[in-house]
């Protein structure tokens, strides 16, 4: 064996030895960039800091969202980035200005590969503004002319090229997205550490036509048009009992193994939102962070929730152990109940409620009154980034709650 061979068993040996030999990734700004389908980047702005206990922080950027991530573990070169409430972690290499490694989902076997570069400041690289401002709103069909098509409503606003907004669908939104008009197209993304979500559309004054990319493993084509007027059904006429149901149960586990239902005595002469959800889901997690804000603020008053989770891990420990995860990050007091684990398809959790004519989207709510009977349903959640209709949803939510809790 040559002496190189020994140089690098002795460099190995020193270096697990002694930690702190590596090299420290630079502080400041980053830009991340995940691999989509079709050779795709998905780009997405943090920043990489040490609070003032000398461990690192990240804060990741999306518009108006800040996403502070405080699980970082650091051996030698490797870097484990662990994404707050969500299971999803980045695991990489790095030096002073790269990452490289892979975003992961252990209970869905997603590997997206990620890298990410010290320095880089611009989300998306642009030669030139955008021919056309896309300011507005527009009325959107993705998927169409396929069984699978749906309407959204497209919501942005440009400010010398740089582009915000979501687009709302019947279930929810698509986030706090950034991106940028240039030339003759539309690029806009976001990470939240969830879902992984790129738009690109070619654009005209008066037409979108684009792509949507999730993750690695999905994309679906889009179209849209201007349309100031357009409005998307009302989330409360979407999901509703089934013939032959008056009133809404379950029965199922809560995190100390004790089996819960609606008849429970604490139910009893109050208003309950039952809270169909899951712990993976980015648009639950805003609306569980409304609950959790409304309860604190309305301690007095005669009202319950409840949540029902149906969740993607792939053993009931690790359900309870995603479950916690979000009860303990977000300061949740209200029960999580665990409705179903394995997969969180909306067929299978339909069969769990089989009163209801559909389980349509994560988060759906139920308002019951204190006499039993379900006087709402509310499908899916606007949250933040849908700015005006989350401030009319939480008007529309006060007032209703506030009629049920004085009858």
């Amino acid at each position: 064996m040559n002496k190189w061979f020994y140089f690098w068993v002795i460099t190995i040996l020193m270096l697990s030895c002694k930690e702190e030999m590596k090299e420290e990734p630079n502080q400041g700004a980053w830009l991340g960039q995940l691999e989509v389908l079709d050779g795709h980047k998905l780009p997405f702005n943090f920043n990489l800091s040490k609070n003032e206990n000398g461990r690192y922080e990240i804060e990741i950027y999306n518009a108006g969202e800040v996403i502070t991530v405080d699980e970082i573990e650091i051996v030698q070169d490797s870097i484990k980035i662990q994404m707050p409430v969500f299971e999803g972690y980045i695991l990489g290499i790095f030096s002073k200005n790269s990452i490289k490694g892979n975003f992961v989902k252990e209970s869905l076997d997603r590997v997206v590969p990620f890298e990410a570069l010290y320095g880089e400041k611009k989300r998306f690289s642009t030669n030139e503004r955008g021919n056309v401002n896309v300011s507005g709103i527009w009325e959107t069909e993705f998927s169409h002319g396929t069984p699978d098509y749906y309407m959204a409503k497209g919501i942005f606003a440009e400010t010398e090229g740089k582009v915000t907004g979501t687009f709302r669908t019947p279930t929810g939104d698509y986030r706090f997205l950034e991106g940028v008009s240039t030339g003759d197209s539309l690029k806009l993304s976001a990470f939240d550490g969830a879902h992984a979500f790129l738009f690109l559309a070619k654009v005209t004054d008066s037409t979108l036509n684009g792509t949507f990319y999730s993750d690695k493993h999905f994309k679906e084509p889009f179209v849209a048009r201007r349309n100031e007027s357009f409005e998307l059904p009302e989330a409360d006429s979407l999901t509703f009992l089934n013939k032959g149901y008056d009133k809404f149960d379950f029965a199922f586990p809560d995190t100390n193994g004790n089996t819960v239902s609606l008849t429970d005595k604490k139910f009893e002469n109050k208003v309950v939102l039952v809270q169909i959800m899951g712990s993976w889901c980015p648009n639950c997690l805003d609306e569980t962070k409304f609950y959790v804000n409304y309860l604190e603020e309305n301690k007095d008053e005669d009202i319950e929730v409840v949540a029902l989770a149906f969740e993607s891990a792939k053993t009931k420990e690790s359900a309870f152990k995603n479950i916690e995860r979000l009860k303990k990050r977000i300061g949740v007091a209200y029960p999580i109940l665990l409705a179903q684990y394995g997969t969180y398809d909306k067929v299978k959790a339909q069969e769990k409620l089989p009163m209801l004519n559909h389980v349509l989207s994560y988060p759906t709510t139920l308002f019951i009154d204190k006499r039993g009977k379900v006087r709402k349903i509310h499908t899916g959640f606007n949250g933040p980034a849908t700015g005006e209709k989350y401030i009319a949803f939480k008007k529309e939510f006060n007032a209703f709650v506030k009629l049920l809790l004085n009858e």
